[in-house]
């Protein structure tokens, strides 16, 4: 297990439609010393994301009006972000999902309901990876 203290300062974007996703995804992440920046929708997150230029992204795959595949292309399509580490929340642990996931610049695939230590294994994963 990571060392909890390593993910101090580490600045987390939750997109969920879910307020109880994002509710705990917010309290596992605040316990391990994260900010955490959270989004209802695509839309939200885009408004937000540059504000607070977040050092991992979590998206849920299904979201009305903007849904995970599109939030996540628009954010690996701007050059800021093409490097931020977007990982894919999703209820469903199909083939097809990581597949499509993948298509769209995804880092990962987490499946829901996640554990407060698949979230912070995969979130300091990631801090590791871009050395920071």
């Amino acid at each position: 297990m990571t060392d909890a203290a390593s993910l101090a300062g580490v600045k987390v974007m939750v997109i969920d439609d879910s307020n109880t996703i994002r509710k705990s995804a917010e309290i596992f992440l605040m316990q391990s010393g994260c900010t955490v920046v959270l989004a209802e929708d695509g839309f939200d997150a885009l408004a937000k994301i540059a504000d607070h230029q977040p050092d991992v992204i979590f998206v849920d795959i299904m979201m009305p009006r903007l849904d995970g595949y599109q939030t996540c292309a628009l954010i690996k399509k701007n050059s800021r972000f093409a490097s931020t580490p977007v990982i894919m929340l999703s209820s469903k642990d199909g083939l097809f999902d990581r597949a499509r996931g993948r298509m769209v610049g995804s880092d990962e695939y987490l499946t829901k309901p996640f554990t407060k230590d698949s979230l912070l294994k995969t979130v300091a994963a990631h801090v590791a990876r871009r050395g920071g």
